[in-house]
């Protein structure tokens, strides 16, 4: 029996029979590229919808930055798609990943577990990534594309330079080929990761005031806290969680703006667009 190594050789000589297997393999890459792309709008679409309806005029003075940012986002969405369609196609034509499909090959209580870990993993490789790009040089030739977003919203959350793209578009795929997951769990993490990519950009807050400000709130990201990194820069990291924050040192709570606003039933009233955030610190580090 070949080795893995062996397989891939044997996959790559062309032409053959394995060769509609490597085909299957980049056209579920450029499959997934598409579906990536596609989740992107109808989350930031929906969200967009729902911030005109909620705070009327807030983006009234962004399009040429929203139109900049769905641009970075396709770039970002092709990058993203393309390991894990080779995640995917492994997982369906080779059979490497540790994605499986009976809830009853792991005990049940696993899968929250499972989906916890994914989580919990994606937000560490985050927060340090993301302290490692506001490194002065980093921020300068990738993170900056991110930050041109002033004030943040709904579009903004995929909108990032290629270089930067790679470093978030590999934890997950690799994951799969280690720790365990049921295909629906892995598509409930991606659904979290896409929904709390936008909601924690939009610029104002979605969640109840007394949630956010609850114990629950101390630990788990939303628009309050996030919005606060775009404003400072040199605190909150975290994407889904505070932990490593609050460990670090560098939680600084929520922005001022978001926080001290009503809950969102009430701030439906509310119909001046925001003003744009001041610009950058000269040293982002």
């Amino acid at each position: 029996m070949l080795s893995r190594r062996g397989e891939i050789r044997h996959i790559l000589r062309m032409p053959g029979p394995d060769t509609s297997l490597l085909v299957a393999l980049l056209f579920a890459s450029f499959a997934t590229s598409v579906m990536v792309a596609l989740r992107y709008f109808l989350a930031a679409g929906l969200f967009s919808w729902l911030t005109e309806r909620v705070r009327p005029g807030l983006y009234a003075a962004q399009g040429a930055q929203i139109r900049r940012e769905i641009g970075w986002s396709l770039t970002a969405a092709a990058i993203y798609g393309a390991p894990a369609g080779l995640m995917l196609g492994s997982w369906r034509h080779l059979g490497w990943t540790r994605i499986y499909t009976d809830f009853t090959a792991l005990p049940l209580w696993y899968l929250p577990l499972s989906a916890f870990v994914y989580l919990f993993a994606q937000d560490t490789w985050f927060y340090w990534t993301h302290r490692a790009m506001h490194e002065p040089r980093l921020f300068r030739i990738a993170h900056a594309v991110h930050h041109k977003s002033r004030p943040p919203t709904a579009w903004t959350a995929m909108s990032f330079h290629w270089a930067e793209s790679l470093t978030g578009a590999i934890l997950i795929p690799l994951l799969v080929f280690v720790v365990p997951i049921h295909v629906a769990m892995l598509a409930l993490v991606l659904g979290i990761a896409t929904v709390m990519g936008v909601t924690n950009h939009m610029g104002w807050e979605i969640f109840p005031r007394r949630l956010v400000h609850s114990a629950l709130g101390h630990w788990v990201i939303t628009a309050s806290h996030h919005e606060n990194h775009h404003e400072d820069y040199r605190c909150n990291f975290g994407l889904y969680f505070r932990f490593w924050d609050h460990l670090c040192g560098t939680d600084r709570g929520f922005s001022r703006r978001i926080a001290g606003a009503r809950a969102p039933v009430e701030v439906a009233r509310a119909r001046s667009p925001r003003r744009p955030a001041p610009p950058p610190p000269p040293d982002p580090s």
